[in-house]
């Protein structure tokens, strides 16, 4: 995926989250990095440890402008570009201070909207060819939903609702204190008439319930593999249908083979393991 291709993050979210990471890591100051002289210079090289999707670019210069603002880096990597093991992310120039201390929050952010951009891009990979597109969900870190969202689109993913406020999703609680399928789907609508309507189904009478209420999508939580095929066949194309619970890798080529129109996976954002990066910085002449 191009730069292009991406519905780049808000910047004054990103600089919000920039700031607040470097609030947390310095506290009342860099008491190591006051070591060097206030106004030396250096360089550094970013290398990723271990094949990835590169996502995080704009909140790792981010990091490295709020201490140095003429700080300059250098890309050999596209946002959503692919990288192998022992290839060079990126080379940075500036004030050594700023690149020592910068470092670590900027490569907590490259570590892990890259981990999130590359588990998706495997999802992504193993589904081509069918019809079904891989989701993300709401298990995203605190703080960072808008991030890992971005990441997830990096890696060729797409995204399920950003948050509460943008579609509904009704569940067996909403459900349960509704009264009725029926009866939550008549609220919903009455409510928010131009949100996508979504329902979540547990067997087959469900089903029939939401497909009844006339709803815009039908999850299908825990079906097996048979039961989806047999509700794809039974929906006929009348309804999206989304496949949720229980989502591997191993599993989900098959999962998309039945026929279903998404597959959420909310181990894309919440089971995240960080991208392997080392940045070393050298000495440069004033």
């Amino acid at each position: 995926m191009t730069d292009a291709a991406l519905a780049l993050p808000d910047p004054a979210s990103v600089l919000a989250d920039a700031r607040r990471a470097l609030a947390e890591d310095f506290g009342s100051g860099d008491v190591t990095a006051d070591l060097l002289p206030a106004e030396s210079s250096a360089q550094a090289r970013v290398i990723a440890r271990e094949a990835a999707v590169i996502c995080g670019r704009p909140w790792f210069d981010a990091c490295f402008r709020q201490l140095d603002p003429v700080a300059r880096i250098e890309w050999r990597v596209g946002e959503g570009g692919r990288i192998d093991a022992d290839g060079i992310v990126c080379e940075l120039h500036g004030n050594a201070r700023a690149l020592v201390g910068a470092e670590r929050s900027a490569l907590n952010f490259l570590q892990t909207l890259s981990g999130t951009a590359t588990v998706a891009a495997q999802y992504a990979d193993a589904v081509r060819s069918t019809r079904a597109a891989i989701l993300d969900t709401r298990k995203t870190l605190p703080g960072l939903r808008y991030a890992q969202k971005y990441a997830v689109r990096c890696g060729g993913a797409s995204n399920h609702r950003i948050g509460l406020f943008d579609a509904i999703l009704i569940k067996e609680n909403h459900i349960a204190a509704a009264g009725s399928l029926a009866a939550a789907v008549r609220a919903a609508r009455a409510r928010h008439p131009d949100l996508l309507l979504e329902v979540e189904v547990e067997n087959f009478g469900e089903l029939d319930a939401a497909l009844a209420a006339g709803v815009d999508r039908i999850m299908l939580d825990e079906f097996s593999l048979d039961d989806i095929r047999r509700a794809v066949a039974h929906v006929a194309g009348r309804v999206k249908l989304e496949v949720s619970g229980s989502v591997s890798l191993d599993r989900v080529r098959a999962l998309a083979e039945t026929g279903v129109d998404y597959i959420s996976v909310g181990a894309l954002t919440k089971h995240v393991r960080a991208i392997d990066f080392s940045m070393r910085v050298s000495m440069t002449e004033r």
